[in-house]
């Protein structure tokens, strides 16, 4: 059988919705993408083709002849394919919901509610896409992602989910040690253990007006997963992030070694593309809100907001 060369079919995909759409941007609308993405896909078959398929004019694209004998083609074949797939798709088959996070919130807050955020009706499937980067978000396909942030980020809608009241913990051994009472300054005779940011450390400090730096003793670990592994065997005091050390803190594996809270500078996100949501998308984020006890008039401006 001969191999057929056929372009990359996300550039046809592309290609197919700006030559109906008349413009990249009503492309990018349609498919969830930034007009940079479509632009670089209508490039990429183009290089593939040797030839242009778009005309660039003041407003929107027009086809080339080129172009629209490409279209007619592509239409054909679409629905072609479109007309099959129908045929063999399972109609009971749960959605599927690209999320995207860090290590430590999909271990520590969302493994443990998976299975009760894909259950109900409609039933959905939960891709976790695991990143400690901030991806572009419509380029990668993801429909939401959850991160730890200090505001909205452009070029996303984003609801906040939960803000956090930090206080430090350790090993009961270590916290008998130590002693609840007495002054913040008492902690700085141990090694304090952080992640990447030590915002939290420097607010709970300067909550009892000290000014913390980290230290040649204290502990870095790029993932909170390592934060909490290190507090717990015994190699320092850990500041608590309650929506991620909660179940640790109530199984009594690390304790308070202080009762004085702080405030996060940091707090949890729920972003996602601009644009309109994948009805799936829709019923997730309302999902993730309501466990995470969002108000529901800030749910429903979230999944209705075009920007």
């Amino acid at each position: 059988m001969n191999h057929i060369s056929l372009p990359p079919l996300d550039t046809l995909r592309a290609f197919e919705a700006a030559a109906r759409g008349g413009s990249f941007s009503a492309a990018a609308q349609q498919l969830n993408l930034t007009h940079g993405a479509i632009s670089r896909q209508i490039a990429k078959l183009e290089h593939w083709l040797g030839l242009k398929v778009f005309e660039r004019q003041a407003r929107g694209v027009a086809l080339t002849p080129e172009g629209q004998r490409l279209y007619l083609r592509t239409n054909e074949a679409f629905a072609l394919i479109a007309d099959t797939s129908e045929r063999w798709s399972e109609q009971r088959g749960a959605a599927v919901v690209r999320l995207s996070s860090i290590p430590s919130v999909c271990g520590l807050w969302l493994m443990p509610r998976l299975k009760h955020l894909e259950a109900g009706k409609p039933a959905l499937r939960i891709v976790l896409s695991v990143e400690h980067r901030h991806v572009d978000l419509a380029d990668e396909g993801i429909d939401l992602a959850i991160r730890c942030g200090r505001g909205a980020l452009p070029d996303r809608c984003s609801l906040q989910l939960v803000e956090e009241y930090c206080y430090p913990i350790a090993t009961p051994e270590l916290a008998r040690e130590i002693g609840e009472a007495g002054d913040a300054a008492r902690l700085l005779a141990y090694p304090l253990i952080h992640d990447s940011d030590a915002a939290g450390w420097r607010a709970w400090f300067g909550a009892s007006g000290l000014d913390f730096r980290p230290r040649p003793q204290d502990r870095r670990f790029e993932d909170y997963n390592l934060v909490l592994d290190a507090a717990m065997n015994g190699l320092g005091i850990a500041l608590s992030r309650p929506p991620l050390a909660e179940a640790l803190v109530r199984q009594g594996q690390l304790v308070s070694v202080d009762a004085r809270t702080a405030l996060n500078p940091s707090s949890y996100w729920l972003d996602r593309p601009l644009g309109e949501m994948r009805d799936a998308a829709k019923v997730l984020a309302r999902r993730i809100a309501v466990e995470a006890g969002v108000d529901q008039v800030q749910i429903d401006r979230f999944i209705s907001a075009a920007r």
